[in-house]
C-alpha cells in the first residue's frame, strides 16, 4: 500500500537503539542567523554565507516538502538566533512532525563564569532557554556538544536524565567524543539506571575517518546511531576547488575558517586529496551525479550512519544534496575505491588489535 512517504526524496531510519525515526538526511542550521561577534566562537560557528530568516524559512520549507523531518542546531549557533529562526518556523508547522535536535556546552554569556560547560546548573538553564527560543514544549534530542573536563560526567548525565523524566527532553545524545569517553557514558547509564545516549554526532567524511578507529566501534557494540556532520568537509568534497587555488574566505566556509584562525579541523589539500577528488569526479560522471552527491552517498552507505547533516546556503543547493538520499547507490567496487583512497593510518595498538582479530568476528556476540 502506498503512503505519503513514497514520493519523498529521503528514506527514514531509526536513530540508534531507540524508537525514534528520522529522515536519513538531517538539515543543519548552523548557518541560520548571523554571527557578528569578533570572539572565537562567533568566528568558528559563523561563515561567509549565513542565511537571514527569509532564506532560512525557504530552506526549511523545501526540506520539509522533500520529506525531511530532522533538524539540528545548537544554542551557540549565532548565539541563539538559529534556534529562534527554527522556533518561528515551527510555529507555522505541525510540531509533532519534526525531530528537533540542539546542543549544550558553549558559553552563551561570556561574562558569566557559570554559563558554560556541562554542569547541572548550565544544562538545566540552557535547556529552558533553548525550549523558549524554539517556541516549543520539549527538545527531541538534546546533545552535549563536547566533553567537559571540569565536570564529573555523572553530574551531566543525571541532569540529562532529570530533563528526560520531566518531559522537557525526549532523548539524550553526544557529540565530538573519544572512544573512552563514549564508553564511559554507556557504562554509567547501564549501571546507574540513567537514560542512555542514543546518538553520536561526529565529524565524518572522506577526509576525516578517525572516528572509525574507536568511537564508531563503541557505537556498533552499543547500538548508538551516528550523525555525521560536515560530510562534505566544509566544501572541500564538492570538487569546486583547483590545484594551487587560494581558498576564498568570502565564498568558502573552509576558507573563511582558515582566514579567521577558527578552524577546528585540519583538511590537508595534498596529493591524497587530489587523487580522491579525481576518483569522485570519475564516479560522478559515470553515474550522472554531482561530486557532492557521490561524497554524501559514500557516507550514507556506511552501516553505522543514521543521518548525515547537510547545510545549505540556497534552496537549489539543498535540492541537489537531497538527491543523494535515495533511489541510487554506489557499487561495492566504487565504495572500495573511495575507502582505499581515503583510509586513515591505524596506529598502535589499533593496528595489532584489528590485524590479529581478522576472521574472529562472531555474529552472535553482544
Amino acid at each position: 500500500m502506498k503512503t505519503d512517504h513514497d514520493n519523498n526524496m529521503v528514506d527514514y531510519t531509526f536513530l540508534g537503539n531507540s524508537g525514534l525515526k528520522v529522515s536519513n538526511l538531517c538539515l543543519g542550521a548552523m548557518n541560520f542567523g548571523k554571527s557578528t561577534g569578533t570572539d572565537f566562537l562567533s568566528k568558528a560557528f559563523g561563515g561567509p554565507t549565513q542565511a537571514n530568516e527569509e532564506l532560512s524559512f525557504q530552506i526549511l520549507d523545501k526540506y520539509a516538502e522533500l520529506g525531511g523531518n530532522f533538524i539540528d542546531t545548537a544554542d551557540v549557533y549565532s548565539f541563539g538566533k538559529s534556534e529562534e529562526i527554527i522556533g518561528d518556523w515551527l510555529m507555522l508547522r505541525e510540531r509533532e512532525k519534526f525531530v528537533i535536535a540542539t546542543k549544550v556546552r558553549s558559553p552563551m554569556d561570556l561574562e558569566n563564569i557559570n554559563n558554560v560547560g556541562l554542569s547541572r546548573r548550565h544544562i538545566i538553564q540552557s535547556a529552558e532557554n533553548s525550549i523558549r527560543r524554539l517556541k516549543t514544549d520539549y527538545i527531541d534530542l538534546y546533545q552535549i556538544h563536547l566533553w567537559d573536563d571540569a565536570v564529573p560526567i555523572e553530574e551531566t548525565m543525571r541532569a540529562m536524565d532529570d530533563l528526560i523524566r520531566s518531559g522537557k527532553v525526549r532523548y539524550f545524545g553526544v557529540s565530538n567524543l573519544t572512544g573512552w569517553q563514549l564508553q564511559k557514558i554507556v557504562d554509567i547509564a547501564k549501571y546507574k539506571g540513567l537514560s542512555p545516549a542514543i546518538s553520536l554526532q561526529q565529524n565524518y567524511n572522506l577526509m576525516v575517518r578517525s572516528a572509525e578507529v574507536e568511537a564508531f566501534k563503541v557505537c556498533q557494540n552499543e547500538g548508538i546511531g551516528v550523525i555525521p556532520y560536515s560530510p562534505l568537509a566544509g566544501g572541500l568534497l564538492t570538487g569546486k576547488f583547483k590545484r594551487g587555488e587560494e581558498l576564498d574566505p568570502t565564498t568558502s566556509r573552509v576558507g573563511y575558517s582558515k582566514a579567521n584562525n577558527a578552524s577546528f579541523f585540519d583538511y590537508p589539500m595534498d596529493d591524497k586529496y587530489w587523487a580522491l577528488i579525481d576518483e569522485l569526479k570519475s564516479i560522478a560522471e559515470a553515474k550522472n551525479k554531482t561530486i557532492p552527491q557521490v561524497s554524501l552517498r559514500w557516507v550514507l552507505q556506511k552501516d553505522i550512519v543514521a543521518a548525515p547533516i547537510i547545510g545549505a546556503t540556497s534552496v537549489k543547493q539543498l535540492e541537489s544534496n537531497m538527491a543523494a538520499a535515495k533511489g541510487w547507490s554506489l557499487s561495492q567496487e566504487e565504495m572500495k575505491k573511495l575507502d582505499d583512497l581515503s583510509a586513515c593510518k591505524e596506529t598502535y595498538p589499533y593496528d595489532l588489535t584489528y590485524k590479529f582479530n581478522f576472521g574472529r568476528q562472531n555474529p552472535y556476540k553482544k
